[in-house]
């Protein structure tokens, strides 16, 4: 049974298993018991019954003959240790031998009680054995004692074959009971994990994927049921909500486009005024801030969505990393900023292309906010299951109570109302980091400023050949 239990996993269902496993052996073991017990009763009974009938035979002697009686009848049944195992003893006042088939007083002291147990030795053909006796001791005068009992060897056998078939029912029934338990359990275990596999990968965008059903209208086809059908919802919902995305940029891009070129051909006018020029770049600025803002939405809603385009690879997100700040180093140079780069070797599956912008978004808010002559620090490592990004740099942070609604969509800080940007950098990013099964946390640089750490699942490791 250990060897069962020890195989379970520690989970709610083999806890469950286990207990009821555990509590199936104990009601066996109980009811056995009970059995056991209550036939060693009835078996006691019936020898006492016995004894007594016989004790009472032989007071209806002496009462009608007295001691001789009495004495005449123990001799006549001296010889039923033979048929039945009946023994007899009548002593005087000194425990001395007067009748019986007992040549001598049993007991080393004087017995409590009246019922007793003793065994007594016993020549059999070539061989001489211990029998137990019950018997029951009781005066018939002032001076004299009568034992009469019988041998309970065939009984006390029994009960020893009944303990025995006792334990061994018990001891089956606790092997049928773990392994039943670890049926459940893996059988349980077994749908969960499927189950948990199924939502993993619509976690991942795939909503197309259905929980599936066994037919067998348990707990767990109904729950698969009632996700189903949630699921159908929430993918057409999200249909919904990214066709209408996609026709809304459709259908503002080219607007859009349209007023930028007219604006940059009038532009090109030689007869416009200085301060013509300057308000038609304003509103070619706005434009384009405009566009950005549309496309980082679209982004946004296309990561939350799980429909984000790209193909999943495994990849090295500190190599990742590292070709990106090359990249914004000349940036940020320009801005009197410099990059330290630690970026060890990080395995993680994803898409290149939105990780790629996860990393360029926080550099890019570094070097938008943080002063010159600052500092920018982009570290990778992995952490047991977990990969870990941190860029910190020593700008002015954001307070703790800030830092949430830094994340959402257009979180923008009073501080940074004449700052250009949409507010969506950090949002996209903790999208894009949730798409890949992880998490972003905004915390205090120990040296004053930020420090944004993105934690994605670790890679596994590649299956050997």
């Amino acid at each position: 049974m250990l060897a069962f239990l020890g195989r379970l996993s520690p989970t709610s269902a083999s806890r469950l298993a286990m207990t009821y496993g555990l509590l199936f052996a104990a009601a066996v073991a109980v009811l056995i018991a009970s059995v056991y017990l209550l036939t060693a009763r009835v078996l006691a009974r019936d020898v006492d019954n016995v004894i007594d009938a016989e004790f009472d035979g032989l007071r209806d002697d002496y009462a009608t003959g007295g001691l001789p009686a009495l004495t005449a009848t123990l001799d006549r049944r001296a010889g039923s240790w033979g048929r039945n195992g009946a023994v007899y003893l009548l002593v005087g006042p000194d425990h001395e031998h007067l009748a019986g088939n007992l040549t001598a007083w049993p007991f080393a002291i004087d017995p409590v009680g009246n019922r007793v147990e003793f065994a007594i030795l016993a020549h059999e053909a070539h061989r001489t054995t211990m029998h137990p006796v019950r018997a029951l001791l009781e005066p018939i005068d002032a001076s004299h004692q009568l034992l009469v009992g019988t041998d309970v060897s065939d009984r006390q056998h029994f009960l020893r074959s009944l303990r025995t078939a006792s334990a061994w029912s018990v001891g089956l029934a606790a092997m049928l009971a773990a392994a039943l338990a670890y049926a459940y359990e893996r059988r349980v275990t077994a749908r969960v994990g499927a189950l948990a596999a199924t939502c993993h990968q619509i976690m991942e965008g795939d909503l197309s994927r259905r929980l599936a059903t066994h037919g067998t209208h348990d707990e767990f086809d109904r729950l698969a049921i009632a996700v189903n059908s949630m699921l159908g919802r929430i993918e057409h919902q999200t249909r919904a909500v990214k066709a209408t995305f996609d026709s809304a940029a459709h259908d503002l891009r080219a607007p859009l486009h349209r007023a930028r070129m007219r604006l940059e051909a009038r532009l090109a006018d030689p007869s416009a005024t200085p301060v013509v020029r300057r308000e038609i770049e304003s509103a070619v600025a706005d434009i384009d801030r405009v566009q950005a803002t549309l496309a980082t939405l679209l982004q946004i809603a296309e990561a939350e969505s799980g429909l984000a385009g790209g193909r999943a690879e495994r990849l090295d997100l500190g190599a990742l990393a590292a070709e990106v700040v090359t990249l914004y180093e000349p940036l940020a140079a320009d801005s009197g900023l410099a990059i330290d780069a630690r970026c060890a070797p990080a395995p993680v599956v994803g898409t290149r292309q939105l990780l790629a912008q996860l990393v360029a978004n926080l550099l890019e808010n570094g070097i938008k906010y943080v002063p010159r002559g600052g500092q920018i620090a982009v570290e990778t490592v992995v952490d047991g299951a977990l990969v870990r990004l941190d860029v910190v740099d020593d700008g002015p942070g954001i307070a703790s109570e800030h830092r949430e609604r830094a994340l959402a969509p257009f979180g923008r800080l009073s501080r940074d109302a004449g700052a250009p940007g949409s507010g969506l950098g950090l949002a996209l990013v903790a999208a894009i980091a949730r798409l890949h099964g992880g998490q972003v946390e905004l915390t205090d640089n120990p040296g004053g400023g930020l420090r944004v750490r993105c934690e994605l699942p670790a890679a596994p490791p590649p299956a050997s050949t």
